[in-house]
């Protein structure tokens, strides 16, 4: 546990807690003030619900260093692939719907899209594996600076500003990296299938969010567009003594590959609207999603068993996503194994990231659910913060003690 520490009030927006509850989230507040105060993030807003209930809320640190802007709860966020949970509720919502069907080939929708194995044949693609990273695609920063998916000018839904159906054809255009059905790979799925659910119920993709997902459950500044733009953080990317200052060009190195960014894609008209990054919100119209799902939620657009469906793994043992432990369901990452992943939330909690610099999981077992939205890229996604923030909660709220 690190040692309790103070927060700067330079750097925190004051939180109105009662004592004994407060004094339950210090190791929380350490980690937070650790990552602000030792400039590993620039800034972050951290929800924390238990049993339904929201029992810790703080916006700390910067929204825009430069201008000196403080953090505040309500700052509306780039999320990345925070987009992929609430794009996949509205596909399962059109699915409850009769208006999509699993196994359907997307080909029935998007008739052009035949991307091709390396042998020259066209496979099937069914709704099901492109909701699962099952379909055989793939990511351009997951391959090398040289690889198939750079060589083909292909986006992923965070740099360039493209049409649909240009992007479509050029997925189309490079060979599959393992036959549908038989691997699982993070790709540009929910991309496509951004578009095949666009072409079923004849909607734009961002029509179809806000009618099935985030106006039901009142996210009011959530979606493909701003609403606001004085509440839009400024994004950094990791530097050497401190974040660097995001620019309209920017390029992140992760694994062998690099996350090309560009800020101002959000403001784009002709981007089209990306399934699997192209949205922006906040932390607490996140959080209504994941709340959504607990199985007594009073506020909910899917069915229990949908939620079941979408909570179930539905890769092959061997595979992992996040790691050691961790299969994936529908539109997130699935914990099978805590053990094995070496984690205390509990079986079956979901959870997955925005390379923006976010963090998000939902434990069932626990009913514990946290949001971290941060304006860091790679660090508040996939550094040290995200699992400090974990743990703390978990000493805050241990399972043994409740």
């Amino acid at each position: 546990m690190l040692k309790p520490c103070l927060l700067s009030a330079a750097l925190t927006v004051a939180i109105p807690f009662a004592n004994a509850q407060s004094l339950l989230f210090t190791s929380l507040d350490d980690a937070i003030a650790k990552a602000t105060e030792g400039q590993q993030i620039v800034g972050t807003v951290v929800l924390v619900a238990h049993k339904g209930e929201i029992v810790y809320h703080r916006a700390a640190g910067k929204s825009d260093r430069e201008r000196s802007r403080l953090m505040r709860e309500d700052d509306i966020f780039r999320l990345a692939s925070v987009t992929k949970p609430i794009v996949s509720v509205a596909v399962m919502k059109s699915i409850e719907q009769g208006k999509l069907d699993l196994q359907t080939p997307v080909t029935r929708w998007l008739p052009e899209f035949k991307p091709r194995e390396l042998d020259g044949s066209t496979p099937t693609i069914s709704i099901h594996q492109l909701l699962t990273h099952t379909a055989g695609l793939s990511y351009g920063f997951l391959e090398p600076l040289n690889g198939p998916y750079r060589r083909a000018g292909v986006s992923d839904g965070l740099d360039m500003g493209i049409p649909m159906q240009e992007n479509l054809r050029r997925i189309s255009s490079v060979p599959l990296t393992y036959s549908p059905g038989t691997g699982w790979r993070y790709s540009v799925a929910m991309d496509v299938l951004g578009a095949a659910i666009s072409a079923a119920t004849e909607s734009s993709l961002p029509e179809l969010v806000r009618k099935q997902v985030t106006g039901p459950l009142g996210m009011a500044d959530t979606g493909f567009s701003v609403v606001d733009s004085a509440r839009l953080v400024t994004p950094y990317q990791d530097g050497g003594t401190r974040p660097l200052r995001m620019t309209s060009d920017a390029e992140v190195a992760i694994g062998e590959g690099s996350i090309r960014f560009n800020p101002d894609r959000v403001w784009d008209t002709h981007a089209y609207p990306s399934g699997g990054a192209g949205m922006v919100g906040t932390a607490g119209d996140f959080m209504k999603l994941l709340l959504s799902l607990r199985p007594d939620s009073t506020h909910r657009v899917l069915k229990p068993e949908t939620v079941a469906l979408m909570m179930r793994n539905h890769t092959e043992p061997q595979v992992q996503t996040l790691g050691p432990g961790w299969g994936f369901g529908y539109g997130w990452a699935i914990l099978t194994n805590p053990e094995l992943a070496r984690t205390p939330q509990g079986k079956g909690t979901i959870q997955w990231g925005g390379a923006y610099g976010h963090s998000w999981f939902y434990d069932p077992v626990h009913d514990i659910a946290v949001v971290a939205l941060t304006n860091t890229a790679i660090e508040g996604m996939s550094g040290a913060f995200p699992q400090e923030v974990r743990d703390a909660v978990y000493v805050a709220l241990n399972p043994k003690r409740l």
